[in-house]
């Protein structure tokens, strides 16, 4: 007869309470073997690492250590041990700092039995169970960072800067920059360098897939500086 191999979890709440009721509920399903509990985060991650467990459940406002720095040791020091974080907390800010971590599951203490039990079976299995909403809410973070770092790179330079790189990353030759800015090509082959200076960029083949990386084929408007 085949053995199904038991995912063995650690508990980490403050309230022994909450562990209690954890355990119980993990022991009665079968698949589960809870190896510890403790009630605060710096004895989290010393047992964590004697025990080895597959999956953490933590809380997160605990004594000691909190339990995102508990989550941040533990992952680290032991990456194939999955974190839970299961705590009351609903703010995107504290979920967006579990999975910053390295927690692959957020849910809220009120959750339901059969939630709770698929989450934790789902995170041993290497799934995140992170909310959708908080998911977005990152995604719109990173493109908002993005947006702003686009920005401030673009403001190293002038609008002269810009408008003869716009042209130059378009292909056109020194020469016929010079004759839509009624410059000389000299003037241009120092701007460009000059440009390149300003990024600390060293080619002009990387100068190209910059100005491209920073939309100014798709957003520039030649506005003849």
């Amino acid at each position: 007869m085949t053995t199904t191999r038991q995912t063995r979890v650690l508990l980490v709440d403050d309230h022994e309470i909450m562990r209690d009721g954890l355990r119980e509920v993990l022991q009665r399903e079968g698949d589960f073997d809870v190896v510890g509990q403790v009630g605060d985060g710096a004895a989290a991650v010393r047992i964590a690492q004697q025990l080895r467990p597959d999956v953490v459940i933590m809380d997160v406002m605990m004594p000691l250590k909190n339990g995102i720095d508990a989550c941040r040791e533990i992952t680290e020091m032991l990456p194939d041990t999955r974190v839970l974080i299961l705590t009351a907390s609903a703010e995107d800010d504290a979920v967006m700092e579990a999975v910053a971590a390295g927690a692959t599951g957020y849910l809220q203490k009120y959750s339901g039995k059969d939630k709770l039990l698929n989450t934790v079976r789902d995170v041993a299995e290497g799934e995140y169970r992170i909310p959708g909403a908080v998911i977005r809410s990152v995604f719109a973070g990173i493109r908002a960072a993005a947006e702003q770092s686009k920005v401030r790179e673009l403001e190293r330079l002038t609008d002269r800067d810009r408008e003869i790189l716009t042209l130059f990353a378009q292909g056109l030759s020194y020469a016929e920059i010079a004759d839509v800015r009624s410059n000389q090509p000299l003037t241009i082959r120092n701007a460009i360098y000059g440009i390149q200076d300003k990024l600390g960029i060293d080619t002009k083949q990387e100068l190209v897939i910059w100005a491209v990386r920073m939309g100014l084929l798709d957003d520039y408007r030649l506005g003849g500086a």
